[in-house]
Formats: C-alpha cells, sequence, structure tokens
C-alpha cells in the first residue's frame, strides 16, 4: 500500500504533536476513509483480511485500485479494496455517478427487473457489470433520484421571468402492457437577472391544448411571473394555452417554420425560400420586417403559393421578438439555444428505448435537467442586467384574468 495509506492513528498523533504534519486535515480524513473501506470489504467479504472464516467467506480480496478523491481538504489518493469474485465493491462514501448518469442506470435497471428489457438493455446491464440486482436495489436507488427531482420540479420561483421557452419531445414509454408515444414538456426562462433556468418538466399523453394550459398552470402556481414573451415550436393547442394562462404575445421558433416551410417547394425552390425568409428575421425593426414580408409574399406567390398563404398566416407569432430589445433578438426568435440540451435529453432517451413507465422519464430527465440548471446559475449571464432592465421597467399587469389579445398578438389596455 502507498505509504500515505498506511498511517495509523499513532502516527497522526505523533505527527501533530511534532509538528511534521503538513495537512493533518487531509491525511485524517484519508485514515477515516481507509478504515470505512476495509469495514464494508470485510462485511461483503464475510472475513477480515487475513482471517480463517470458512464458513461466513464469500470470496477473497484480490489487491487495490487506485483513484484520485477530491474533498474540501484537498485531493485523496484511496486505494480501494477489489474482490476476487461477485459484484465489484465501492465505497458507500463516494458518489459513482453524476445524477444524470445515476438516472439512466436506475431506469436501464427498473425495465431489466420488471421484465420489459430489450436486448439492447441487456446489453446494458452486462457492460454496466452489475450482477444481482434485485427489485429493492433499483427500488432505493429510483426513490434517492426521485426526491432529488422532485424538489428540482416544484421548487418555488421567485422574481420575474421575462422570457419562457416550452419544448416538447416525443419518447416511447410502456403503459398498460403497450409501448405508446408521449411528449416530454420542459419549461426553461431567462430571470429578471438574466440567468438562464429550467423551471418546468412533465409527460402528457399528447400536445392538447388542456395538457399544455394545465402545464402553464403549473407553473404559475409555483410562482412565475412576468412572463413578456413566450417562445417554442407550433404545438397543437399551446398558441390558446399561453394566451388564456400568461397573457403573453408567443413567438413561434424562426427556424423550425423556415424548415417547415421548405418541404412544401420543389428541391430547386429550396435555397430561393429559404434565404427570403431570413431576409425577414435579420431586419432592423419590426416595420421593415413587415414590409419585407409584404415583398417575400410578392416574389413567392407564383414560385411556392403554399409557402406565401402559411407565411400571412403566421406573420404576427414569426415577429413578435422585434418588440423586445435588439440585444435579445437573436435569443428570441427561435428555440435554438436550447439545441444542445435538447439533443443530450434525446441522446439518453435513445440509449433508454423504451422507458419503462412515466416515472423513469421523469427521472432520468429530470436528473439531466437539475444538472444543466446548476450550470447555467454558475456561468455568465444569458443576458446583461442593462438589457434585462429595459423590459422590467414596463412590466405587464399581473392580474387573475389573463388580458386578451390582439389580432396582432399584443396585449389589449388593462
Amino acid at each position: 500500500m502507498a505509504e500515505g495509506q498506511s498511517m495509523t492513528v499513532a502516527d497522526v498523533v505523533t505527527q501533530v504533536r511534532d509538528g511534521r504534519l503538513e495537512d493533518f486535515v487531509r491525511e485524517a480524513v484519508a485514515l477515516v476513509a481507509r478504515e470505512i473501506m476495509d469495514a464494508e470489504i470485510t462485511a461483503e467479504i464475510g472475513a477480515g483480511l487475513g482471517e480463517v472464516a470458512p464458513e461466513s467467506r464469500v470470496t477473497h480480496r484480490n489487491g487495490y485500485r487506485p483513484r484520485a478523491w477530491e474533498t474540501r481538504v484537498g485531493e485523496i489518493e484511496l486505494l480501494i479494496p477489489k474482490k476476487r469474485s461477485g459484484t465489484s465493491y465501492f465505497p458507500s462514501f463516494l458518489e459513482p455517478r453524476r445524477r444524470s448518469e445515476q438516472a439512466i442506470v436506475a431506469v436501464v435497471l427498473e425495465a431489466y427487473v420488471n421484465g420489459v428489457s430489450t436486448r439492447k438493455v441487456d446489453r446494458l446491464v452486462e457492460q454496466l457489470g452489475i450482477d444481482g440486482m434485485t427489485k429493492d436495489r433499483v427500488s432505493a436507488l429510483c426513490r434517492a433520484l426521485d426526491e432529488q427531482v422532485e424538489l428540482f420540479r416544484q421548487r418555488p420561483l421567485e422574481g420575474a421571468y421575462p422570457y419562457l421557452w416550452l419544448d416538447a419531445k416525443q419518447v416511447k414509454v410502456r403503459d398498460h402492457g403497450r409501448v405508446v408515444s408521449k411528449a416530454v414538456v420542459v419549461a426553461y426562462a431567462v430571470h429578471e437577472s438574466g440567468v438562464r433556468e429550467v423551471i418546468g418538466l412533465d409527460v402528457g399523453e399528447v400536445e392538447s391544448g388542456a395538457f399544455w394550459t394545465e402545464f402553464l398552470r403549473s407553473l404559475k402556481k409555483r410562482g412565475l411571473d412576468g412572463v413578456r414573451l413566450a417562445i417554442s415550436d407550433q404545438h397543437e393547442g399551446l398558441k390558446a394555452a399561453i394566451a388564456r394562462v400568461l397573457g403573453c404575445p408567443w413567438q413561434r421558433c424562426t427556424v423550425h417554420f423556415t424548415r417547415d416551410m421548405v418541404m412544401h417547394c420543389r428541391r430547386d425552390q429550396r435555397g430561393l425560400v429559404a434565404a427570403a425568409l431570413r431576409e425577414i428575421f435579420n431586419a432592423e425593426g419590426y416595420e421593415q420586417a413587415r414590409e419585407r414580408v409584404t415583398h417575400v409574399l410578392e416574389r413567392l406567390k407564383d414560385v411556392a403559393p403554399k409557402v406565401c398563404e402559411l407565411l400571412e398566416a403566421a406573420e404576427e407569432d414569426l415577429i413578435a421578438f422585434y418588440s423586445f430589445p435588439p440585444e435579445h433578438w437573436t435569443k428570441l426568435r427561435s428555440t435554438n439555444p436550447l439545441e444542445r440540451v435538447n439533443k443530450e435529453i434525446g441522446r439518453r432517451a435513445d440509449v433508454v428505448g423504451i422507458f419503462p413507465n412515466d416515472a423513469a422519464v421523469i427521472r432520468l430527465v429530470g436528473a439531466l435537467l437539475s444538472e444543466q440548471n446548476d450550470e447555467w446559475l454558475v456561468q455568465r449571464r444569458y443576458l446583461s442586467v442593462e438589457s434585462m432592465a429595459l423590459i422590467l421597467a414596463d412590466p405587464t399587469p399581473d392580474t387573475d384574468e389573463a388580458p386578451e389579445l390582439t389580432e396582432a398578438g399584443h396585449l389589449t389596455a388593462a
């Protein structure tokens, strides 16, 4: 064993007394950690080091593996005991994986022990090197994760959140013996301080107006306030739910709209249509954007009549972002700022394939989003305090009965 790992209690006391220990606390932590590991490995093996216990022993020790352990008192080099056979030993005081990694393991194992595993899940369990996984052990792991995720999902929302992004992804879930497609709905927002946050997560049967209305009401109950603009892709019932619950304009994602529009054209027309639409979304202001819509409709009426029809119907929803500070436009006109997070959710969901139940979806996505939220809270502000002050200076009236929207998507006078 390494010299630092072989110290005894007497050694620590002696060095403290003689003033020869440069970092007593770190050495003391290392000593305690070694004692804990020795007690735990002894319990798992059924015998102490060198002890003859044929009746209780289930396997033998098989050396050590080094691992660096970052603590508040500095890095400690641990020597973790290994077993000759059976499940690998891992110290109880270490967290083997981040929350999101624990969650994906929990989801895979829950599917496995409940008899809904596929060949892919079988391979994952084998690759994870987990043997003897019982329902009780899986349930314990799930409960611990669920408690963390639920605290994150239900935390109070304080202050104003002027900008709200809503996104939905489809996942496959086993429900009453059938595999069905369900929507994972996530709400992101920018706080009045300019910091991004994940503020909501839920799973629904369908993306209906009733589902969206209930989801937005749950955010309001937790304290969501001061929303000036909601940004999302086109979802059934969402626009009406936003007007009904939040009473704010809706910004339709311009990137997704452009992708949808080019599919209504011949292949040789797609470049022309995409370029024309980009001109609208890169205007210098609201009035110029409306003028460009008129010009685009004139240019494309013979080339792509279906695009013109859809553009004219969606005009105000596509240029709503021009009513806000120019510094915010690139972030408000689409859901692209969330693409990296959405791709990560998709990647984890693809690993699982078919979720065993709704709770497993919430567990995995919630663990991932809570980690993302932690990262956002310590990063630089998403929008500057100075630019946020421009919209906070003219707050939207907060009433129980949401004001009606005009055809242009603006609020009526209170």
